[in-house]
């Protein structure tokens, strides 16, 4: 996809997370959802192999959401894509027994490649994907996204040293810096420097603008270069419940419903 087309399809992974939140009269993590649009429009857009008419091709890349609550997101784009059809999103997205919980269940079939519910956790099942490929010999990358809330959990860190520990160049993880987490602001609750502390593990980092589509295509197409032994991490700045202007670093947003007011109000600015 060029740079439009990534813009459209972030704006369209937006509107099917409103429209399907809306629609199934749940409540659900939209602030975090919201933010990394533009994150999953560029991974799955322009910079991973990945062909949505083969899921569970072996050579594929993997992507793994570590901040699974905000699976919306990722079931938004997988449907765009046509891995997740309209008809299996408005049957399965949190209803009994459907495939499409408030946490993403493995299903490589469907394009989720993790289980999720502890946060922390996915950057240690990345490690696991990457390792495999090198023992393997496979030349798949994997993806991992996680959030700046999540950074508090002592596993990140363990995992963080681990992949340096076992040269992991085949590992990008992209932290979705929106600044907010449960209870509040990150910066008041755990002050991490991220990109310090990456740098002190000896990981290759970078910083972007995550909702700057030409930023991210270069700092995702960098990182995904591999050969140097080094695991890669991109800090990416970006806006809770971006798009929606009442949404926007609105912590109220963090997990919601939708009412018929805000429903109209949102689809007119998106």
């Amino acid at each position: 996809m060029n740079t439009t087309e990534l813009r459209e399809f972030a704006a369209k992974i937006r509107k099917c997370i409103i429209e399907t939140v809306y629609n199934s009269k749940k409540s659900a993590h939209i602030g975090g959802a919201m933010s990394m649009a533009e994150i999953l429009a560029v991974l799955y857009g322009r910079v991973m192999r990945y062909d949505p008419y083969f899921p569970e091709d072996e050579g594929r890349d993997r992507f793994i959401l570590s901040k699974g609550h905000c699976c919306i997101g990722l079931y938004a784009a997988l449907n765009i894509l046509g891995v997740i059809s309209d008809e299996e999103l408005r049957a399965n997205y949190q209803t009994d027994g459907g495939f499409l919980p408030a946490h993403t269940i493995k299903n490589p079939g469907k394009g989720i490649e993790c289980s999720s519910g502890s946060l922390g956790m996915g950057l240690s099942f990345g490690i696991g994907k990457a390792l495999a490929a090198k023992l393997d010999g496979r030349e798949y990358r994997t993806f991992v996204v996680a959030g700046d809330g999540e950074c508090n959990e002592g596993e990140i860190w363990e995992a963080v040293a681990a992949a340096k520990q076992y040269r992991l160049d085949n590992l990008i993880l992209i932290i979705d810096r929106n600044r907010f987490q449960l209870d509040g602001a990150t910066g008041e609750i755990m002050d991490i420097d991220l990109v310090s502390a990456l740098i002190g593990f000896g990981w290759n980092v970078s910083e972007a603008d995550g909702h700057d589509i030409e930023a991210l295509v270069t700092a995702l197409t960098d990182a995904a270069k591999s050969g140097d032994n080094i695991p890669r991490a991109i800090v990416a700045n970006t806006v809770k419940g971006k798009g929606v202007s009442f949404m926007e670093n609105n912590n109220a947003w963090h997990h919601a419903g939708i009412s018929r007011e805000q429903y109209s109000a949102a689809g007119e600015e998106l």
